[in-house]
């Protein structure tokens, strides 16, 4: 392997069949990986999509707010390398972003001026069924035949992972599952941005108070986030804990 690191690597696989239990939180699942992946490399952030019921890509996890915002990114001009691994099934890998504007004209500057110079995404596939994508954003890392396979084998971990619920047993219980998961991201999301202006921090940081007090207190990260938009005075002060 030229880029990914074999013990962070061992790591990752020990979180994920840690994480593949009865009581499965599929956004907290969705949220480990992404940032377990990003810790495979040196600098690399990781963002995550799956498709709704009308089978188009939503944002659902990200290792970091600039992965979160190059996500967003993609979807708002429709062009991307997660888009371009969900709709061709097949991963994006070593897109120099400065050199890549014929390809993403939107997109490709847009990622250089954040910082990126490289990325790859990865399609998150159920046998020819693809359910979503995964982004890695980085420095000029590149990623030989050996590297992308791992990674890819971490995408279609995810898919395993969606697959957890023991109730999931037709393709129709898991399109329901997967929208579940993509409206329990949206409340998140609005919770983040409540405990970020609240508490003035960053929305990492905010994300950070909200799932350590899920964490801490045994409750699912999109319950207490639900609690946080319905009824924020309500909420303990994150930042004194």
């Amino acid at each position: 392997m030229s880029a990914v690191s074999a013990a962070r690597l061992a790591t990752v696989f020990v979180r994920v069949a840690d994480t593949l239990v009865d009581e499965f939180d599929l956004i907290e699942f969705l949220q480990m990986l992404a940032q377990r992946v990003a810790g495979l490399f040196d600098t690399g952030e990781v963002g995550l999509m799956l498709a709704d019921q009308r089978n188009r890509l939503a944002f659902m996890a990200a290792s970091d707010e600039s992965a979160r915002l190059m996500e967003l990114f993609q979807l708002q001009h429709d062009e991307g390398p997660c888009l371009d691994a969900f709709r061709t099934g097949r991963p994006v890998t070593n897109v120099d972003l400065a050199a890549a504007a014929g390809q993403w004209p939107e997109f490709a500057p847009r990622a250089a001026r954040a910082g990126f110079q490289s990325v790859h995404a990865f399609p998150l596939r159920l046998r020819k069924q693809v359910i979503g994508a995964m982004s890695v954003f980085g420095s000029a890392t590149e990623l030989d035949d050996a590297d992308t396979q791992i990674v890819q084998s971490l995408a279609d971990v995810a898919v395993i992972g969606l697959l957890q619920e023991r109730a999931i047993r037709r393709g129709k219980v898991l399109t329901e599952q997967l929208q579940g998961a993509l409206n329990s991201r949206v409340v998140i999301e609005q919770a983040k941005g409540i405990v970020a202006q609240a508490s003035g921090v960053s929305p990492d940081e905010a994300f950070v108070l909200i799932r350590e007090y899920a964490r801490g207190n045994n409750r699912r990260l999109s319950e207490f986030a639900q609690t946080i938009v319905a009824d924020l005075p309500r909420v303990p002060d994150l930042t004194s804990r």
